[in-house]
């Protein structure tokens, strides 16, 4: 699944680590999830939301590949 996390994180001027402090994951949690190797539980995926002060769907890019 694709996703904004990196530009996001980028455009908020966060490192890997800053970010994985603030919704309690590990640094490699992060980087998984930025190279799409990762797919989140729905409450990692509403912490990212709540961090980014945007909706899921745009953090999270779904699509046919994603069977929706």
């Amino acid at each position: 699944m694709e996703n904004r996390i990196k530009e996001l994180r980028a455009a908020r001027g966060m490192t890997q680590a800053e970010l994985a402090e603030l919704i309690s994951v590990s640094s490699r949690t992060i980087i998984s999830l930025e190279k799409g190797q990762y797919n989140p539980s729905v409450l990692l995926a509403h912490k990212l939301s709540l961090v980014f002060e945007c909706q899921i769907e745009e953090v999270f890019l779904f699509g046919k590949e994603d069977g929706i």
